[in-house]
């Protein structure tokens, strides 16, 4: 991964980008995510997505994410 590719997005890996970028295109119509639900979306696997958020959620970005649930699969919260 090139170095460009982790700081374009506030130094965020390409997945982290994807992730964030999917989140961005839906958290106007949907609050509540699940990891497994946005890896089936991305292609990634539900471990790959919770690895991820944390990231997200620990950066300043224009989203809010917190974790939120266990049940089935880590689920996130996500305001705009």
């Amino acid at each position: 991964m090139s170095a460009t590719a982790q700081t374009a997005d506030g130094g965020l890996s390409e997945k982290q980008q994807q992730i964030l970028c999917y989140l961005r295109d839906n958290a106007d119509t949907q609050t509540y995510f699940k990891s497994r639900l946005i890896g089936d979306e991305l292609g990634l696997s539900a471990k790959e997505v919770g690895t991820n958020m944390t990231t997200i959620a620990e950066g300043n970005h224009d989203l809010d994410v917190e974790k939120w649930g266990y049940s089935s699969s880590t689920t996130w919260m996500v305001t705009a």
